[in-house]
C-alpha cells in the first residue's frame, strides 16, 4: 500500500554505493573455497532504500554449503556494512560477471522462510508499491535464540516424523463437528463438505447473532455463536488432512476462538499475537513453520504466519481498523488472506458482524460466494431492534431532549428485572471534548490548538493531544470561562447512569477504566457501560442494550462511517438475548441507511447500497486509488514519473494541515480504473525507487488503497 517515510537527507545507499564487482584475483583466501554444488546463493537483503529492492548473488563457502539453503538467515557483506538478509534460492552459476562476494555467516540453519511467504511477500510488496524486505519484516519476527534452540530440539526428538523439517498433520478430531453449527446457513453445510474433500471454496459469511448454537447441539459455554461456527469451520479442514488459520481483531476475540476450538476437541492451536512478546511469538512462528501446530489463531500479525499443508483461511471481524497494518506497506489482513487463498490452493472465510463494502466487492465479482442464513431464521434468533430518533420521541415531551430519554430509562428499568443491560457510549473517558459553555465554541489548548477535555467531574481542563493543564483557560471568541460537554465518554456516562439507577451495580468495560476491558459479566441485573469493542459476554446474554449518542457514530466523512457504525451495533445486539427477551435500543439521530439497516438486522443490504453507490461516483472499491503524501515539490516529482496520473486520473494537491506526526504538506490522489490498478502500484513502486536512486529532497508517503478511503 504505501512505501516508508524517507528522512530529509537519507543516511542510505544509493545506486553508486552498491558494491561494484571486484577484479578478478589469481587467488582465494584460505577456507573462502566455494561449495561443490549450486555455489551461487540469491539472497534478498534487508535494506530500506526502494531502488535497492532486488536479489543479489553471493558466493556461498564451502563451510556454510550445508547451512546456507533457501530460506535461512544471512549476514552478507553490502558496501562498507554487514546487512541480515535470508537465502531465497541456491543455484550453480550467476549473472554477475565480475567475481562474487561470499556470504559472511548464516545467522541460524534454520530455514524459517517458508517458499509460500516469500512469494506472498513479492505478491503482497507489487501489490501496495511497497518493498519486500519491508513486508519480509512484518512476516517474519526476529530472531530469538533459546526459543529456536527449544524448536530445533523438540524437531529432533520427531526427527522420524518430519519431512523436509516439516511435520504431517496431525489426525482430525473424531467426528464432523460442523453440521449443527452450521445448519442454519444456507451453503454453510456445502462450504464444510468442499473444505473436508480438500478444496478450496471461498465466502463472505454473515453471522447469527447468540451466545450458544442452536439448541439440541454441542454447545459450547460462554462463546458467541460466531466463534462455534469458526471451530466447526476449522474442524472440517483438519479432517480433510489439511490446516488453518485464524485472524482475529484483538486478543479477546483470539481468546474465544481458542476456547471454542478447544470446547470442539481440536489441539495442537497456537496463538501468535505480537502483544505477546519476542519469545512467545517466535516459539508460535517456529511451531507454524514446523507443523507443530494444527491451528494458528492470532491478531494482524499472524496473517503471514508459514502454516504448512494450509487448508483454510478465516478472517474474522472484518472492517476493524486493527486489522489495517499500520507499517510500511500497510497491508490490509483482508487482501493478504485472500491473496494466500489463491496463492496456496486454501479455503477463504470472512466472516463479521457487519459487512464491509469490499467484502460485498467480492461477491459483486463472483471471487467468493454468501453464506447467510434466511430472514426468517434470523428474526427468530436476533433480538428486537427500536430506533429512539427526535421523530420517534416526539410526544415524549420535555425527557425526549434528554441523553437517556425516558422511554430508554423505562426499558432499561424494566429489563434489570431480568438481568444485565449492556449499554455502549462511541467514547472513551469522562469528557473527551468540552467547548465553552457560553458560545460552543470548541475549547483548545493554547500551546499546540489540541482540543480540551476533563478527566473527571472537578479535574482542570487538560489538552488531549500535549497534556498541558489549562486551568486559566478563557474562550478566544467571548472571553467566557467556564466549559460545557461537547463529547460524553464512558466513564461520564457510568456516573450518569449511577444516578439514574439508584442501587444498581454499574460497570465499566473500557481502556481508560480503572478494571480495564472485561471479558464476561455475571448474569445479575447490573449496568455494564463499554465502548465499541470492549463489550463483554454475558453468560445467558443481556437482557437489554442502549446504544448512546448514535449521532455520534455515523458523524463525520469517512466513506465506511455506516458500515462501520452498523458493525459496532450488531456487534452488540449479537450479546443480546433472542426474540421478545432481549431488546436493542438506538438512541438518537443516526444517519437513516445504518439505522434502517440495524432495524431488519440486514448488513448484506447496507453493503450492497453503499457499493452501487460508490460504483456510481467512481469511489473504491470500484477504482483503485493511490494517495502522495508530502512535501508538495516531492510529491509532484514522484506523480509527474507516473504514466497514468494524467489529468484526468489525478484529484489535487490538496494543502493539508500541517502534522507534525505526519510531516505533511500535500496530498494527491490518483484515481484509475480497477483493471489499470497493478499498473499504477508498478509505475508509483518505480517512481520511488527513482526518488531514493536520485535522493530526492522532501518526505512522501505513497499510499495503495488508502484506509482512509475505502
Amino acid at each position: 500500500m504505501t512505501t516508508r517515510d524517507e528522512p530529509e537527507q537519507p543516511a542510505l545507499l544509493g545506486l553508486d554505493d552498491v558494491p561494484a564487482a571486484p577484479r578478478r584475483r589469481t587467488g582465494r583466501k584460505p577456507g573462502s573455497e566455494p561449495a561443490a554444488v549450486d555455489p551461487v546463493a540469491r539472497v534478498v537483503l534487508d535494506l530500506s532504500p526502494p531502488h535497492l529492492d532486488r536479489e543479489y548473488d553471493y558466493l556461498v563457502p564451502a563451510a556454510m554449503a550445508d547451512d546456507a539453503v533457501p530460506g535461512v538467515r544471512v549476514r552478507a557483506r553490502f558496501g562498507p556494512q554487514d546487512v541480515a538478509g535470508f537465502v531465497v534460492a541456491r543455484s550453480a552459476t550467476s549473472d554477475h560477471e565480475g567475481r562474487l562476494q561470499p556470504l559472511r555467516r548464516v545467522v541460524s540453519p534454520d530455514p524459517v522462510l517458508s517458499p509460500a511467504v516469500l512469494d506472498l511477500a513479492r505478491g503482497v510488496a507489487a501489490r501496495y508499491a511497497g518493498t519486500v524486505p519491508d513486508v519480509l519484516r512484518l512476516a517474519v519476527p526476529p530472531r530469538h535464540a533459546r526459543v529456536e534452540a527449544e524448536v530445533l530440539a523438540q524437531l529432533a526428538d520427531l526427527d522420524d516424523r518430519t519431512h523436509d523439517g516439516v511435520v504431517p498433520p496431525p489426525s482430525a478430531p473424531a467426528g464432523e463437528g460442523w453440521p449443527g453449527v452450521w445448519a442454519p446457513y444456507r451453503s454453510g453445510e456445502a462450504f464444510c463438505r468442499h473444505l473436508l474433500g480438500g478444496q478450496a471454496p471461498r465466502a463472505v459469511w454473515t453471522p447469527l447473532p447468540g451466545l450458544q448454537p442452536p439448541a439440541g447441539e454441542e454447545t459450547v459455554a460462554r462463546v458467541p455463536h460466531w466463534a462455534a461456527a469458526i471451530a466447526g469451520a476449522v474442524r472440517a479442514a483438519l479432517a480433510g488432512g489439511r490446516r488453518a488459520l485464524v485472524v482475529a481483531p484483538d486478543a479477546r476475540d483470539v481468546d474465544r476462538i481458542r476456547a471454542a476450538l478447544e470446547a470442539a476437541g481440536v489441539a495442537d492451536v497456537r496463538t501468535l499475537q505480537a502483544e505477546d512478546g519476542p519469545a512467545p511469538r517466535y516459539r508460535s512462528f517456529l511451531h507454524a513453520r514446523h507443523g507443530l501446530a494444527s491451528v494458528v489463531v492470532g491478531t494482524r500479525a499472524a496473517m503471514f504466519a508459514p502454516v504448512p499443508d494450509l487448508g483454510l483461511v478465516v478472517l474474522w471481524g472484518d472492517g476493524e481498523e486493527t486489522l489495517d497494518e499500520p507499517h510500511a506497506p500497510y497491508p490490509a489482513a483482508r487482501e493478504v488472506l485472500a491473496m494466500r487463498s489463491e496463492a496456496e490452493g486454501a479455503g477463504f472465510l470472512l466472516g463479521s458482524p457487519g459487512r464491509t463494502v469490499q467484502a460485498q466487492a467480492m461477491l459483486a465479482r463472483g471471487w467468493a460466494a454468501e453464506i447467510a442464513a434466511s430472514r426468517e431464521v434470523v428474526r427468530a434468533r436476533a433480538p428486537r431492534v427500536r430506533a429512539l430518533t427526535s421523530v420517534e420521541l416526539a410526544s415524549e415531551g420535555p425527557g425526549a431532549a434528554a441523553r437517556l430519554p425516558t422511554a430508554a430509562w423505562r426499558t432499561a428499568r424494566s429489563a434489570l428485572e431480568r438481568g444485565p443491560v449492556l449499554v455502549q457510549v462511541p467514547r472513551t473517558g469522562y469528557l473527551p471534548v468540552v467547548a465553552c459553555a457560553a458560545c460552543r465554541t470548541a475549547a483548545r489548548c493554547t500551546h499546540c490548538h489540541g482540543p480540551l477535555g476533563l478527566r473527571g467531574a472537578r479535574a482542570t481542563p487538560q489538552c488531549t493531544w500535549c497534556g498541558r493543564l489549562a486551568g486559566t483557560w478563557r474562550c478566544d471568541e467571548c472571553g467566557h470561562d467556564r466549559v460545557r460537554a461537547v463529547r460524553v465518554g464512558s466513564e461520564r456516562t457510568a456516573e450518569e447512569l449511577g444516578r439514574a439507577f439508584a442501587g444498581v451495580p454499574v460497570r465499566v468495560s473500557a481502556s481508560s477504566a480503572p478494571g480495564g476491558i472485561l471479558d464476561h459479566v455475571e448474569e445479575r441485573p447490573a449496568l455494564v457501560v463499554a465502548t465499541p469493542g470492549a463489550e463483554p459476554v454475558a453468560e445467558n446474554g443481556y437482557a437489554a442494550a442502549l446504544l448512546l449518542d448514535a449521532a455520534t457514530a455515523t458523524a463525520g466523512t469517512d466513506l465506511a462511517m455506516a458500515t462501520r457504525a452498523l458493525h459496532r451495533w450488531i456487534a452488540v445486539a449479537a450479546l443480546v438475548r433472542p426474540g421478545p427477551d432481549g431488546q436493542v435500543l438506538l438512541v438518537g439521530d443516526a444517519a437513516p441507511a445504518p439505522t434502517g439497516a440495524l432495524v431488519r438486522f440486514d448488513p448484506a443490504g447496507l453493503a450492497e447500497r453503499e457499493l452501487d453507490e460508490r460504483r456510481e461516483l467512481d469511489l473504491p472499491p470500484a477504482v483503485r486509488v493511490a494517495a502522495v503524501t508530502g512535501d508538495a515539490d516531492a510529491v509532484r516529482a514522484v506523480v509527474d514519473r507516473v504514466a497514468l496520473a494524467t489529468p484526468e486520473t489525478v484529484l489535487g494537491p490538496v494543502e493539508l494541515p500541517a502534522d507534525d506526526r505526519l510531516e505533511a504538506r500535500v496530498r494527491v490522489v490518483v484515481r484509475v480504473p480497477l483493471a489499470d490498478g497493478a499498473e499504477l502500484a508498478a509505475q508509483l513502486r518505480a517512481s520511488m525507487a527513482v526518488r531514493s536512486a536520485r535522493r530526492e529532497g522532501g518526505r512522501v508517503r505513497v499510499q495503495v488503497d488508502p484506509q482512509e478511503m475505502l
